[in-house]
């Protein structure tokens, strides 16, 4: 959860389709998440190690994405993929990147240290997905207090994660969307956020 990565990486709620070949074989996986350097993605065709291979996927709407990669780790069928990417190929995928998290497809959660406190970050949309590391930073890390502000969209499985943080674990939210605040008030009349 904290971020090592040389780039932000983003998460899917719902694993967009990517097309991949390799080997003069063809095939498609799931795309689990994505960031300017590469991605991770789940197929079933085989993929090899140390080699290269084709990649071309649209994310939400996105022009479609196509460039050469490099498998770097395998976990049975989950791939760790590294782009060969041009200047031209960056732009498109940060651009990708930014519309899926704007329209609250994509997720990013990070956790960093700020005055000796642990302070949760949450961008894109605040869901389901973000569950298992969301309670993680409550449960293990000791997250004190979260940050909402670039959170694009919240469902009711956000609602009760924001819920479980203030009421349970007494966790305060640094700062809020606009789109956070009005849903949070209009569910939980009252809900300031601090504590």
């Amino acid at each position: 959860m904290n971020e090592q990565r040389r780039h932000r990486r983003i998460r899917f709620a719902h694993p967009p389709t990517v097309t991949i070949g390799q080997r003069g074989r063809l095939g498609e996986g799931e795309l689990h998440n994505l960031s300017l350097g590469g991605l991770m993605l789940r197929t079933a065709l085989p993929l090899r190690t140390g080699e290269s291979f084709g990649c071309e996927f649209s994310v939400f709407g996105s022009p479609r994405i196509d460039m050469p990669a490099q498998v770097v780790n395998c976990i049975g069928d989950l791939y760790g993929v590294r782009f060969q990417a041009g200047p031209l190929s960056e732009v498109l995928i940060q651009e990708a990147i930014d519309k899926a998290l704007a329209e609250g497809e994509a997720s990013i959660l990070s956790i960093h240290d700020v005055n000796g406190r642990k302070v949760m970050r949450i961008s894109g949309g605040l869901n389901n997905l973000l569950a298992s590391d969301f309670m993680h930073g409550l449960t293990r890390v000791g997250v004190a207090e979260i940050d909402l502000s670039e959170v694009t969209t919240i469902d009711t499985n956000g609602v009760a994660l924001c819920m479980i943080a203030a009421e349970q674990y007494q966790v305060s939210f640094a700062a809020m969307s606009p789109q956070v605040q009005a849903i949070l008030h209009a569910v939980l009349p009252g809900f300031s956020g601090s504590q």
